[in-house]
């Protein structure tokens, strides 16, 4: 805990528990975003590694929430309707995050930035790429190995996967409930990879726990925002959210 005192003066404090807050409200709204606003607002007031390693428990927990909000045979359920996307997915990220050694990071930003971009931007003029609704199973093995891919060479995958969904025209719920499992899954493995790695230890993990409490809070906020939202706004908010993600990964890209 003496690490802790050792962090930043108490306006640091005040300002990594709104980060934790608001990234809660946003992933309560539209789905994700939370490690986008959480690692760049907490690398504002700390460093690159405590950032990461605060965001680690929050996303865990409010991704487990949100799987679960409907019960675990929904959960379930969505696993099974995408169990071909996720399959696929998880293959494909697996042999692609073994170029994350070859690709320049700025290149790899760009490549996901661009079409995401040019995809919210589209939706949100009118002319959006439609997917259908209940895709063959090469259809959503393709979506899911872009997503992998996206996922593997830049640890990226909300994104793509919003924008997959969206494309299918997914229910608010559904699309909610799926990308909780998708990111819960994948939170479960980055909290094991970055026990290894030593980003989350001792030192850094009651850092981690104490924004789980806020970070609660914002997705429940959130959650009621979003059960007060007909499919067309939520839709909207989500391409904008989408927007700014993308115009980041740009601008990262850019300027890395």
């Amino acid at each position: 805990m003496e690490y802790l005192m050792q962090i930043g003066a108490p306006s640091a404090w005040v300002v990594m528990f709104f980060v934790a807050f608001f990234a809660g409200v946003v992933k309560g709204v539209v789905g994700f975003s939370m490690p986008m606003v959480m690692v760049s607002g907490l690398g504002s007031v700390i460093s690159a590694e405590m950032a990461i390693a605060g965001m680690i428990l929050p996303a865990l927990v409010t991704n487990l929430w949100q799987a679960l909000r409907q019960g675990p045979k929904a959960a379930w359920d969505a696993i099974r309707r995408f169990r071909v996307f996720l399959s696929a997915g998880v293959v494909v990220l697996l042999f692609a995050a073994q170029l994350v050694a070859v690709l320049p990071q700025h290149i790899t930003l760009l490549i996901i930035g661009v079409p995401i971009t040019l995809f919210a931007i589209s939706s949100l003029l009118g002319q959006p790429l439609r997917l259908p609704n209940n895709p063959s199973s090469l259809t959503e093995a393709i979506i899911g190995g872009v997503t992998g891919f996206f996922g593997g060479i830049s640890g990226v995958w909300g994104a793509t996967t919003v924008a997959m969904l969206t494309a299918q025209n997914v229910d608010k719920a559904e699309q909610m409930r799926i990308q909780g499992v998708i990111y819960g899954l994948g939170a479960v493995a980055l909290m094991f990879a970055h026990m290894a790695s030593g980003v989350l230890r001792s030192e850094t993990a009651p850092l981690s726990a104490l924004l789980i409490l806020p970070a609660v809070i914002g997705i429940g906020l959130g959650f009621v925002v979003q059960d007060r939202i007909d499919q067309t706004t939520f839709k909207r908010v989500t391409l904008l959210v989408l927007l700014v993600a993308g115009m980041n990964l740009i601008r990262r890209g850019l300027f890395v």
